[in-house]
């Protein structure tokens, strides 16, 4: 496949701050051991044991497409919990942190920015991510347009409009905000018009059929479009490429009991990819296994960012 046009190809370099010491859990939740997540209660009456399990991916494209995606591996995790396992199409990432503390979500893929919300809010505890079969895991925010807008590099959306996803997303809203402001002076509201898609193909979609002049978006997300056709690299112009990010974080509810807790990783690191849906979707993006991670290490950077972005973990 021939590379993207790339204009431009810049790191994110945050200063240091003291995000780990300002991120705090809700109150609802404890956390002992200082590991950041949200402990598991001691008390057996406070431990969950569903019947049913849910899960649900997060909602980056379309539901109905990735229900079969995903419909391998919860057969998996059906045969290595004993329980019934049911696919949850959220529609967004208040709806999908607001199932799980609500007790109605067990097991999740949480976008890379809303991860920080999730742990916080809803007692997510992260504990796996995608990576390629060499280990190495990851993402890059990429700032698009699409060919002959008049957009030859960043500076230029000065004046125009330029799409997000939602609040909650790391490389479709957090990411470039910061970027935009510390490297290029660039203040949504103030500088560009900013408008919200919803999601990463809305956005792609959006700049490939001329709708948005500009866009942020995460580029694994474009890699799998690109890959099914749904749109083509002539349509999609980058101006700007990040660090690499981590990718969607895998995780359970907190208060899940902890040998249910375990079953459910060690279905997650015995699936076996080979000849699967799941195989066959996120290859496109070099994705052919999960590895284990920590909230507390893989998610620095993210609550950096949240922090150079003033961003507050409001539960209400």
């Amino acid at each position: 496949m021939k590379k993207l046009k790339l204009v431009a190809c810049i790191s994110l370099l945050l200063p240091l701050t003291a995000a780990q010491a300002d991120f705090r859990l809700d109150s609802r939740y404890q956390d002992q051991n200082g590991d950041l997540m949200a402990d598991i209660p001691e008390d057996p009456s406070q431990q969950a044991d569903p019947s049913t399990l849910i899960f649900a991916y997060t909602p980056v494209e379309d539901p109905a497409v990735y229900r079969e995606v995903w419909s391998d591996f919860l057969d998996h995790l059906a045969d290595a919990t004993g329980k019934k396992v049911q696919f949850f199409p959220v529609q967004s990432n208040a709806a999908q942190i607001e199932a799980m503390r609500a007790g109605r979500l067990h097991i999740a893929g949480f976008n890379t920015g809303s991860n920080p919300l999730a742990v916080a809010c809803a007692g997510f505890r992260p504990f796996a991510m995608m990576a390629s079969e060499d280990g190495s895991f990851g993402y890059e925010m990429e700032i698009i347009t699409y060919p002959d807008s008049g957009i030859d590099e960043v500076e230029d959306i000065r004046g125009k409009e330029m799409a997000f996803t939602s609040q909650t997303s790391n490389s479709g809203f957090k990411a470039p905000s910061a970027i935009l402001k510390a490297d290029y002076g660039m203040v949504a509201g103030e500088d560009f018009e900013p408008v919200f898609s919803g999601k990463h193909d809305n956005s792609i979609l959006g700049v490939a059929n001329q709708d948005y002049p500009a866009a942020a978006i995460a580029n694994s997300v474009l890699d799998r479009m690109l890959q099914r056709d749904v749109v083509d690299e002539d349509q999609i112009a980058s101006l700007y490429k990040s660090q690499t990010f981590p990718t969607t974080g895998y995780g359970l509810a907190h208060n899940l009991k902890p040998e249910l807790q375990e079953a459910i990783q060690d279905a997650f690191f015995s699936f076996d990819w080979e000849g699967t849906a799941l195989e066959e979707e996120f290859s496109k993006s070099g994705e052919a296994q999960f590895i284990p991670i920590t909230f507390k290490e893989h998610w620095e950077v993210i609550r950096k960012i949240d922090t150079a972005n003033n961003v507050e973990y409001n539960c209400q």
